[in-house]
């Protein structure tokens, strides 16, 4: 064993751990381990971006934007529609006819796409049919998974697999090669979703005939609209909704504002709230009952609030960051700067330019200098700190002229009677409330500077406060405001023509994921806003501003319909709602089906091959305006293309180091006694495990080598063993992450890891048996047997 088995080796175990860990994006993955290859010699630079210009990745591009094409001129929908409207209302029959039509178009068409594009369609036939979503949406995922093994273009492993055999110098595969062990297990997958499977999905009982309803039943909405009425002669009136911090504060989304026996619906953030008020608000009130017990707060006033810092043990100072500083594009709430050196940023200067508000969020830059508070005789270790290129200490005065921090700084006292006092400082949320920062508590004992959150208040207590005294007044006029009556709200009123309700989830493509609801500024930059989240089977409608939005997430939106419309076109978005639906250009589907057809033809009957007709049809798609360019490049996952560019150097350094003939060896020449068949099965299985936690595309280029070797080693078909680790990628049955078409419906279906697992598994044995019987019909293990 030579050192560039150990090294590729090595290489392959860090990829693996790294996919199924998701630490580190998979694309970021894929690059790193091309990298890795070229720096540690394994490969050259030009052997190891080969990827990005392999067929196969072109092919996959490609198909991506004949699929969009597709779904964008109706063709896809129109189909789904027909076929699923004449199945009847048995949920049986639905199942059968809806798994085998999206399971025949995924042969054709990306599966995630034709996923996506079903939803709104399979979602209103559960409605109308009166069963539960979660009855239908896995069958649905599942027959887009199984339709895939259907064709050569089908999925991402196929072409993948495909273009590997090209690669190695053997036969490739047809346009229909792989149609007949596809073909019968798509039609077992429906036979035993039909019968079986879908009696093992969990049933999400949907509350009321008509959709609307349903979502409000769904999310179970009714038990946490209240009414918060202004006083007249509130401090709020004339501040708009996003001034009054209602949403950040209390968690509250104010959905409809009664004024003078006038409902206004969704009123958006600029909207100027007046005396009088009432606010029909979203949430849990109870962060509001915990903000009136605040009472008793004593503001100082600001000569005393500067008297304060002046006799405290507090220095000032102003840091400029070195060019080189590791801080660098982080922002100041990432780089946790009071945590790990003990400083509380109160300004940044920028292009003499001073910033003292919205510094949580602001990412830092080379140059800046940031006015900061620490305790006195930490200077010295700060200029001692490579992070920072200059340390300055600034007088009082110099805070007041030429930073005007007397504006932002703020001392309050809490009286004996509040009920603050006894609270840990993490609980009162001032900072992500209200946006005011305690700097320090000054006690009659004691000063405690830069104070951890845990630190518990007491009575009598001086906080010393970085924020804007307006802020202040803000949380003195929410404690004013006062509860509605009890009496029960008719939730069909917070709906018209022009608002509405809507589901939706973020799209596969979405970048978006990770980010929480306030780092997105939601209902600022969307205008609608986020009722309620979906997730894991549970409902969460309560602290959602603080909430990661994750894939497979299902979340109720409401707000204006024109907006609701706009996310339909969005990106980042799916939302599946009946009737919002992404316009299609009707009069382009007979020239895109021409195209596609074409396409097909051209490959079956051998005049071209699948990497030169694809991108063919792709270019005809655009100039006959199927697309438009921009539309063109969405359709392509630019994620899973370089995520297949960069695995691909590892398939290569696998087979030239002899890292896959050595896996293959140790692997399944183990098991190649008990005859091909068990290697079949082996391989099966090692391949379909791992569909379970990492990108099938990921697997098909990870398993190809292995496959290769164990077909030149064993004298086995190489053509029977590369159809084995095709149908194998496809498997993802068991994980929602196995696959973005599970994460798709995971939300919407309201299902669980464990529901995946428990109509998955069977039907993985059911197709693992389909391989093992009728792979070996058509594709002999033993060439010339």
């Amino acid at each position: 064993m030579n050192l560039e088995v150990f090294v590729v080796g090595g290489i392959l175990a860090a990829a693996v751990v790294l996919f199924v860990t998701e630490r580190i994006r998979v694309d970021l993955v894929a690059l790193m381990v091309m990298l890795g290859l070229v720096v540690t010699g394994i490969l050259e630079g030009e052997q190891a971006i080969m990827g990005f210009a392999n067929e196969a990745v072109i092919t996959i591009a490609s198909v991506l934007i004949l699929s969009g094409a597709l779904a964008r001129t109706g063709v896809a929908r129109f189909i789904g529609q027909r076929v699923l409207a004449a199945s009847g209302k048995g949920v049986g029959r639905l199942t059968a006819v809806m798994m085998a039509t999206v399971g025949l178009l995924s042969g054709i068409m990306n599966d995630i796409g034709i996923t996506a594009l079903m939803l709104p369609v399979v979602l209103d036939m559960a409605r109308r049919i009166g069963t539960a979503p979660s009855k239908l949406l896995m069958p649905l995922a599942f027959g887009s998974l199984l339709g895939g093994m259907t064709t050569l273009i089908g999925t991402a492993p196929n072409i993948l697999v495909n273009g590997a055999l090209r690669d190695a110098g053997f036969e490739p595969f047809g346009m229909f090669s792989f149609t007949p062990v596809g073909l019968t297990a798509l039609a077992a997958g429906v036979a035993y979703m039909t019968i079986l499977g879908r009696r093992l999905l969990p049933h999400r009982d949907p509350k009321t005939e008509s959709a609307p309803a349903d979502l409000r039943g769904l999310y179970d909405l009714g038990g946490l609209i209240g009414m918060l009425r202004m006083p007249d002669d509130s401090t709020l009136a004339g501040r708009t909704l996003q001034q009054s911090r209602l949403g950040h504060a209390l968690g509250l989304n104010v959905v409809a504002v009664q004024r003078s026996g006038q409902m206004i619906l969704a009123p958006g953030t600029d909207f100027v709230l007046r005396e009088g008020d009432e606010m029909v608000v979203e949430g849990p009130l109870g962060r509001f009952e915990g903000l009136r017990a605040w009472k008793h707060l004593e503001i100082e006033s600001r000569d005393r609030t500067l008297e304060r810092i002046a006799d405290a043990s507090i220095e000032v100072a102003e840091l400029e960051l070195a060019e080189d500083s590791p801080l660098i594009g982080q922002t100041v709430r990432r780089a946790n700067l009071r945590r790990t050196r003990r400083l509380h940023v109160l300004a940044i200067l920028r292009n003499d330019r001073i910033h003292r508000t919205g510094l949580r969020l602001m990412p830092l830059a080379p140059g800046d200098r940031l006015l900061i508070a620490t305790k006195s005789g930490r200077l010295a270790a700060l200029e001692e700190d490579r992070t920072f290129a200059a340390v300055h200490s600034v007088p009082a005065k110099e805070l007041t002229s030429h930073y005007e921090m007397e504006r932002r700084l703020q001392s309050v006292r809490i009286s004996e009677e509040s009920l603050l006092a006894g609270q840990l400082l993490a609980e009162t949320r001032l900072a992500d409330a209200f946006g005011l920062t305690v700097v320090g508590i000054l006690r009659a004992d004691e000063e405690l500077l830069m104070p951890d959150p845990d630190t518990k208040l007491e009575g009598g207590d001086v906080l010393l406060l970085r924020g804007r005294f307006e802020d202040l007044k803000t949380l003195e006029a929410l404690q004013e405001l006062t509860v509605g009556d009890n009496r029960p709200l008719d939730l069909s009123r917070l709906e018209s023509d022009t608002v509405g309700l809507a589901e939706a989830s973020l799209s596969p493509r979405t970048t978006f994921a990770g980010k929480t609801i306030k780092e997105l500024d939601f209902r600022e930059n969307f205008g609608v806003s986020i009722l309620a989240i979906w997730r894991n089977g549970e409902v969460y409608r309560s602290g959602l501003q603080r909430m990661e939005l994750l894939p497979g997430d299902a979340f109720l939106l409401y707000g204006d319909r024109n907006r609701l419309a706009l996310l339909v076109e969005h990106p980042d978005f799916l939302v599946v709602t009946e009737g919002a639906e992404e316009v299609v250009r009707s009069r382009k589907a007979p020239v895109s089906a021409v195209i596609m057809a074409g396409v097909l033809t051209s490959v079956v009957s051998g005049l071209l091959p699948i990497f030169i007709a694809a991108p063919i049809g792709a270019v005809l798609m655009v100039l006959t305006g199927c697309l438009n360019m921009e539309e063109a490049y969405r359709c392509i996952e630019l994620k899973a293309v370089v995520l297949i560019a960069g695995m691909l150097s590892l398939g290569l350094a696998m087979q030239e180091s002899g890292t896959a003939a050595l896996v293959a060896e140790a692997v399944l020449g183990s098991i190649a006694d008990f005859g091909p068949l068990a290697v079949v099965a082996g391989l099966f299985l090692i391949t379909a495990l791992s569909a379970q936690v990492m990108p099938t595309a990921a697997v098909a280029v990870l398993m190809s080598p292995i496959a290769l070797s164990t077909a030149t080693a064993e004298g086995l078909s190489p053509q029977a063993l590369m159809m084995t680790v095709a149908m194998g990628s496809s498997c993802a049955f068991m994980s929602p992450v196995g696959h973005p078409v599970n994460l798709l419906v995971m939300g919407f279906g309201g299902y669980r890891f464990v529901d995946f697992i428990k109509a998955g598994f069977p039907l993985f044995l059911l197709v693992m048996a389909v391989v093992l019987t009728v792979l070996p019909l058509v594709w002999p293990l033993v060439p010339g047997g």
